[in-house]
């Protein structure tokens, strides 16, 4: 996959997973910051101001380095950082891997905190969001408890429902993503053992690493497959998944459940 995206061919060279999301009225948000938020941040409209930061604020879906490590790069704002999350990524971004306590000796952060089954408006803005519960670890780095959420944003009747770690499927999952206009949802891996197909040394199964895989009875793809109402778009997409492949029979299963699979500069709008 890795080479058919770097010679241009069968495959598109992706970032890493990335929401840039704003409501019919107020400023852009950004939903977890990648290593590559530098160039994901190029494309969004530039605030006024010298060293604006370009989105209003920062939602965290959980704690891991490849959803957080983005906000270092973020580190040189003229205002301090506003960052939402559950208490408990707060606890880890501060013990585990201090990121907010670096944070501090430069832009400064702003931390709000979110609660499952409580929708909270984002200031300046016509979004609300809730957290679910999504299941899954707590990151490696963090001896603690802590799993991972999915974000239910919500402005007027438009709901857009963002997982990009799934690590169970239960009925107030589904529920949820069945009554969403839009669904982004994980679509790490295609096996449960997609790593060791891979000849790639790892003792974790997608499961293990807080993924529900695609394929199969109890897999995602059959899920969604099931839901009438939303768009159904997979992200957070494996660099051993083979449907990154366009001409991969992996694909045309996930184009035939009348899902899709997103890209670097897809727009959605509701």
């Amino acid at each position: 996959m890795c080479e058919a995206a770097r010679a241009g061919e069968r495959a598109r060279p992706r970032t890493q997973s990335s929401l840039a999301i704003r409501g019919h009225d107020g400023p852009w948000f950004l939903v977890n910051a990648s290593p590559d938020l530098r160039e994901q941040l190029e494309s969004l409209d530039a605030p006024d101001g010298v060293r604006a930061a370009p989105v209003a604020g920062v939602l965290l879906t959980d704690a891991e380095i490849d959803h957080t490590a983005g906000l270092l790069l973020m580190r040189e704002s003229g205002t301090p950082l506003r960052l939402y999350g559950e208490a408990g990524i707060a606890r880890a971004l501060s013990d585990g891997y201090p990121v907010l306590r670096v944070l501090e000796r430069y832009s400064g952060s702003e931390w709000h905190t979110l609660e499952r089954g409580r929708p909270q408006s984002l200031a300046g803005s016509s979004l609300a969001v809730e957290p679910f519960a999504a299941g899954g670890d707590a990151p490696r780095y963090f001896d603690g408890e802590l799993e991972a959420s999915g974000f239910v944003f919500t402005d007027g009747d438009r709901t857009l429902t963002y997982v990009p770690g799934l690590a169970r499927l239960d009925e107030d999952v589904i529920a949820r993503l069945a009554a969403s206009d839009v669904v982004l949802v994980d679509g790490t891996f295609w096996h449960d053992d997609d790593l060791a197909r891979r000849g790639i040394a790892s003792d974790r199964s997608a499961r293990d690493m807080g993924h529900v895989p695609l394929a199969g009875p109890d897999g995602t793809l059959a899920m969604l497959a099931e839901l009438e109402r939303p768009r159904k778009v997979l992200v957070h997409i494996n660099n051993t998944n083979p449907i990154l492949l366009e001409d991969s029979p992996e694909r045309e299963q996930v184009v035939q459940a009348g899902v899709e699979v997103a890209y670097d500069g897809l727009e959605v709008e509701l």
